[in-house]
């Protein structure tokens, strides 16, 4: 990479043309702010690999870094779409290759960051997306609109049963595009997931570990916190903004739940818990998905000497 300077600790940053840095973890596992962290030390810049950050004004309950949490640091793929536009992970893909190759041109360090395995290997590996049929998907949101999706969820784990293990019950609209891409193609949806390798030649993934235990009191915490920071509020405006009309942004853990109980379907008590309950099991989700992944080098939460360690291996040969 050419030199971007010399940084935090002040010295020049390796040199190292074509590395790319990725973050990940499960939620509330501190992987925004070692992403700073290594941002700082070796000249790098962050792009952003959580859907829901992707959306203006969803700032508590996405837990999206402020101002102030990034340090200087340049963040890219933050507060790029409206509340009623649909994240499209193929969109997503070019415009955070993009944001990759602008960053090493200007001789720093991309450094992305996510949750989703989905979202991150849309970057990093070679996957390819079927393309879509109005009528099929249609057909298909007509059949999630009349049985929810718990039951459509059901239907797609009698036609593809490893799509359905990645794909939570409660998204409907995976569950609807994993059903259309199998009467598309004939094929699995999980076929179209290519193995562990990617499309940059020069990558270093590294992982948070935290304790399942500890992990849940996280989340509880974090939830606690959010509501605290005004969540609700936060929901209310969104709603004024039409966030029910977002295919996406209305259906995100906390928002989903928040906007239930503006209807009156449930009290705000329930969907604080159901907040937590479903951070929590998609939190295992993410984890279960990343552990597959035989590149990512796996770093305790809470070692001491957490960023030495992280910037070791973004460093390394």
């Amino acid at each position: 990479m050419r030199s971007h300077g010399t940084c935090e600790t002040g010295r020049v940053p390796v040199q190292r043309q074509d590395r790319v840095v990725v973050v990940v973890g499960p939620t509330a596992s501190g992987k925004s702010a070692l992403a700073v962290a290594v941002s700082r030390r070796l000249g790098g810049e962050v792009v952003n690999a959580d859907a829901v950050q992707l959306f203006r004004g969803m700032d508590i309950g996405s837990a999206k870094v402020t101002e102030a949490e990034r340090a200087g640091v340049p963040h890219h793929l933050l507060d790029v779409l409206d509340v009623r536009e649909e994240a499209n992970v193929a969109v997503f893909q070019r415009s955070a290759r993009r944001a990759i190759d602008e960053i090493r041109g200007r001789g720093a360090l991309p450094v992305l960051v996510g949750g989703s395995s989905l979202y991150v290997r849309a970057v990093i590996d070679p996957l390819d997306f079927p393309g879509t049929d109005a009528d099929v998907r249609a057909r298909w949101d007509q059949r999630l609109s009349e049985l929810g999706a718990e039951a459509l969820h059901a239907e797609l784990r009698r036609r593809d049963p490893a799509a359905a293990e990645q794909i939570l019950p409660t998204n409907g609209r995976r569950i609807v595009r994993a059903l259309e891409v199998g009467e598309l193609t004939g094929a699995p949806f999980r076929a179209t997931m290519p193995d562990f390798t990617s499309v940059y030649d020069d990558l270093v993934m590294i992982g948070l570990d935290v304790p399942r235990h500890v992990l849940d009191d996280r989340i509880r915490r974090r939830v606690d916190q959010m509501w605290d920071d005004g969540l609700v509020e936060e929901v209310e405006r969104l709603r004024a903004e039409g966030i029910e009309e977002g295919l996406t942004a209305s259906r995100a853990l906390g928002y989903q739940q928040l906007l239930a109980h503006g209807r009156g379907e449930i009290g705000e008590d329930e969907a604080h818990e159901q907040t937590i309950t479903g951070t929590r099991r998609f939190a295992r989700r993410q984890d279960r998905m990343f552990r597959k992944d035989p590149r990512v080098r796996w770093l305790p939460y809470d070692a001491a000497d957490l960023v030495e360690r992280a910037v070791a291996l973004a460093e390394a040969p």
